[in-house]
Order: structure tokens, then C-alpha cells, then sequence
């Protein structure tokens, strides 16, 4: 099992939420169209080192490629991730200004 156990996508509130011993993990999207833009993550120090942010960054890209959309980032840790994993589905046209 990851880290994170499972993660929600709440589309409505347009956010991927994970929670680990009792601290929320959230990753907030904006959406236009068909771009996806990943405005932030956020992991609780008390669960910080364990890949959650990473974890929801992938499950925001899996969501993504499924749907057809493209991804940018306002977010660096979604653009570092983004620059560590360019392989990825779905096209990602990086980080925004």
C-alpha cells in the first residue's frame, strides 16, 4: 500500500485530498476548458517525507490523461515533478508565470 492510502478527487471543489494519521493532504486545481492548471499542494510537516506530494501530483496526471486534458503548473512543487518525470501522460506544458 502507498504512503498515502487512497486519495479522493473531489471535482466539484477541483482538489485530489489523501489522509494520513489523521493530517490532510491536498492538491487544488484550476480548471479552463481542457487545461488543467495544479495551483497547490500541501502536506502536514507531521506527514512531510513520505512521497504524498508526490503521490497526488501523479494522481492529478492519471485524472488528466484520462479526461484528455493538458496540465500546467502555478505550483513548484507540480513543476519539479512534472521536470523529474517528462515522460508522463498527459502533455504537460509546464510551469505558468
Amino acid at each position: 500500500m502507498s504512503p498515502s492510502g487512497s486519495i479522493h478527487h473531489d471535482a466539484i471543489a477541483r482538489r485530489f485530498v489523501t489522509e494520513v494519521d489523521g493530517e490532510r493532504a491536498v492538491l487544488e486545481y484550476s480548471l479552463a476548458g481542457t487545461v488543467m492548471t495544479i495551483t497547490h499542494t500541501g502536506v502536514p510537516p507531521a506527514i512531510g517525507g513520505r512521497g504524498i506530494a508526490g503521490e497526488l501530483v501523479h494522481a492529478a496526471l492519471s485524472a488528466a490523461a484520462a479526461a484528455g486534458w493538458v496540465v500546467r503548473s502555478a505550483c513548484s512543487y507540480a513543476t519539479a515533478y512534472m521536470a523529474r518525470h517528462p515522460a508522463g501522460d498527459p502533455p504537460a506544458v509546464g510551469a505558468v508565470d
